[in-house]
């Protein structure tokens, strides 16, 4: 019976943040990766979030997102919206956002291993952006 649940929780390594900016970031992340940078939920997911002031930090991961997309030179996987584990992928996203306030380079390093490319400037000053929306707004992404 632990060999089975070993194979199934493979492809799915990490259990989803407990961090609610982490979280909303990862099912925007999961949305717009699987509908398009345009998808309407997670418009409306961070509306709820952040009211008036969304726009900011939508646009914000959706250049992110762009960017990833644009320098990456392998696919990037992600889980459906409503699974509660996520792959090893996310995990190198949101441990690069949570931790980028204390150690910029850590997080661009993770970020470029992730993309497989040796630099990812653009996508790294993207992700700076987004991390910067979420705090100026009041929902910082916290270190677990």
């Amino acid at each position: 019976m632990t060999r089975t649940l070993e194979t199934l929780s493979a492809p799915l390594p990490h259990l989803q943040p407990a961090d609610p900016a982490a979280r909303l970031i990862l099912f925007g992340i999961r949305q717009m990766g699987a509908q398009g940078l345009d998808e309407a939920t997670a418009a409306n997911a961070f509306l709820t979030a952040f009211g008036v002031d969304f726009r900011r930090p939508l646009m914000m991961l959706r250049v992110l997102m762009h960017e990833l997309s644009v320098a990456a030179a392998r696919p990037i996987p992600i889980a459906p919206w409503c699974c509660p584990r996520m792959t090893a992928a996310e995990a190198t996203l949101v441990e690069a956002m949570r931790g980028f306030s204390e150690n910029p380079d850590r997080s661009a390093y993770l970020i470029a291993d992730l993309i497989g490319v040796r630099r990812a400037d653009a996508a790294v000053c993207a992700m700076a952006g987004v991390v910067s929306a979420f705090g100026d707004l009041g929902l910082p992404i916290r270190p677990d």
